[in-house]
Order: C-alpha cells, then structure tokens, then sequence
C-alpha cells in the first residue's frame, strides 16, 4: 500500500485536505439553489463511501509496504472495528448539524465558528491521546485559531443585525457541530497503528481500512440521523425520501461530487498521520475553516453588505487563521 516516508510530504497531504475538507460544501451551495440540503446529504454520503471503497482497493491494497486492504480487514481485532464505526456515526451526527448550519448561515460562518471550535478541541484531544510535536507553538497556534473565530463571530453579527433569530440558531448549530466534530478523529486514529503502517500492531488498522469502516459508520447511522431531518428539518418544511428519488440526475452527481471530495481529504489526512502525528494532522487540515471562509466571503459574498462594517473583522479573521495555522505546521519540524 502506499505509505508516506517524509514529513514535507506529510504537510503537503495535510494541505491538500485543508482544500478538499473547506471546499466540498460548495457542492451544498450549487445544489441548494434547487435541492434541499437533506437530499443533498445522502448524495454526499454516497459520494464518502465510494471514495472510502475505491482508495481501499487502490492505494491501500498495491505497493510494496504493509498489507492489502483486504488482508487487514482480516486481521482488524473487533474492538478497532467498533472504535472506526463509531468514529463515523459521531462525524455524521457532527457533519448533518454543520450541514444545516451552511444552510442557514452560509459557509463564511458555519466553517469558522463550528470546524474552528472543533480544530481546537480535537487538536487539544488527539496531542493528548498521541503527543507529537512542539507543544509550545501547538497552544500558540490554537490561541491564534480562537481568536480568529472570535472575530468571525464578531463579523457575522454585524452582517445579521436584521435578523437574530436566524444569527443564533446559524451559531448555536455551528457550535454544536464542532464539539461533536471534535471527538470523531480520535476514535478512527486509535483504531491504527499510527507508528507502525507497514507492520500494525496485532488487532490494528492501516488508515485505508479505517476509512472504509469510518465510511460504513457514517452510511449506516444516516439511515437514523438524515432520516429524522427529511421529516422534522431545521429550516423549511418537511421533505421526504420520494423526493429524493425523483432528483435530477445531476443534482445526484453534484451531492456525490462532494463527498469524494470530502473522501480524498479524509484519507490524505489519516495516511498523513503516520507522520506528522494525529494532533498535526488534524489540526492542519481543519484549516479548512479559512479556505471555506474564502469561499464563503469572496465566492458566494455571504457577507456583502452596503457598508464596510466587517471587512476589518474578515481580514483580520483570515490574518488569524494564516498565523495559527503557520504555527501548527512549525510546530512538528
């Protein structure tokens, strides 16, 4: 399979899910124009476990380093297994809440606030679990990410003061999201042997098979947690499963599109954990919150206003977020 052997290439990986993990809900925003997010999120749901299969089959089953995906599926103690899949429930319940949040306070706001809540938690959890890394530049780094979602917050008041209600419950679901996103990529990390892909410890994992089952958990529990929302959403009234069979076919493909995207920025980062450790790892790619605030800002101009009232706040977020994560990359040389 294959196994990176560098920590540059570690980064460079870490990036590429920084991209993928802040640019997949793009894919809400063009489908929302005509579909509800709901319906969306099965498409994207779909979208996570066919990448999950395909990079298992792929990527971690030829090479010369490690076992095959199918051989380490074999071995994988029961317990591991159990620990991947309720990784996957978590994130989804995590993930359907964000989800809602894009929906209804937009991607400038939903990223920041809930991925940057949970980038801070997470990072604090997993260089608990597995310390790797300078921990002095981690809390500075962290520090500056807080401020930064700070700020954000600040911004997003003053672009909302017409509307309150919909300002708070746009937080109070990015919140939520983020505490709960926070706790899922520690249960999926303990599952592998993060110090030893080639040859895992008896019972573990490589990242390939943890992805996979990781995927299985978030398909299965979508099943509860979507369903629930079809019925009784957050925004708008009730949808149903009939609705979703009579979508377009590329209102389909557009949800599917996001979740390989959303896919091949999970897996790069797990792969990537081997070496730069999970506490880096994680934290570098939640830096998805500054790439989605620029999408969110400069894209779908969720913050437009006839003032100016918040472009000092969304410079100096963007400042923040840049700093922050600067310090987490030094922190693992």
């Amino acid at each position: 399979m294959f196994i990176i052997s560098t920590y540059p290439v570690a980064v460079i990986f870490c990036v590429i899910t920084m991209i993928c993990w802040g640019s997949w809900a793009n894919t809400q925003k063009i489908a929302g124009k005509n579909w509800r997010f709901e319906l969306f999120y099965w498409d994207y749901v779909i979208g996570v476990v066919l990448f999950s299969l395909l990079s298992a089959l792929t990527l971690g089953s030829y090479g010369h380093g490690g076992r095959s995906f199918l051989a380490d599926l074999k071995h994988a103690d029961s317990s591991n297994l159990v620990k991947a899949l309720i990784g996957g429930v978590i994130f989804n319940a995590a993930n359907i809440l964000l989800s809602a949040a894009i929906s209804i306070a937009g991607m400038a706001v939903a990223f920041p606030v809930g991925i940057g809540i949970a980038l801070v938690v997470g990072v604090v959890v997993n260089y608990a679990s597995a310390p790797q890394g300078n921990l002095q530049y981690i809390i500075i780094g962290i520090v500056l990410i807080m401020a930064a979602i700070i700020v954000n917050a600040v911004a997003y008041q003053k672009s909302n003061k017409s509307n309150k209600k919909l300002s708070f419950k746009g937080l109070l679901l990015s919140v939520l999201a983020g505490l709960l996103m926070s706790l899922f990529y520690r249960l999926i990390a303990s599952s592998m042997d993060l110090s030893n892909f080639e040859q895992p410890a008896v019972g573990k994992m490589t990242p390939y098979t943890a992805v996979f089952i990781f995927s299985l958990g978030i398909f299965i529990s979508n099943f509860v947690f979507n369903s629930i929302l079809i019925y009784k959403p957050f925004e708008g009234a009730p949808t149903s499963y009939g609705a979703w069979f009579k979508g377009k076919f590329t209102l389909h493909l557009t949800g599917i599109l996001g979740g390989l995207i959303w896919g091949v920025g999970n897996s790069f980062n797990l792969i990537a954990a081997g070496k730069a450790g999970p506490a880096i790892s994680y934290g570098l790619g939640q830096g998805a919150t500054m790439v989605a605030a620029f999408w969110g800002v400069f894209i779908w101009k969720e913050f437009k206003q006839k003032d100016t009232s918040t472009s000092g706040p969304i410079t100096a977020m963007f400042l923040l977020f840049i700093a922050g994560l600067g310090m987490l990359i030094y922190s693992g040389v």
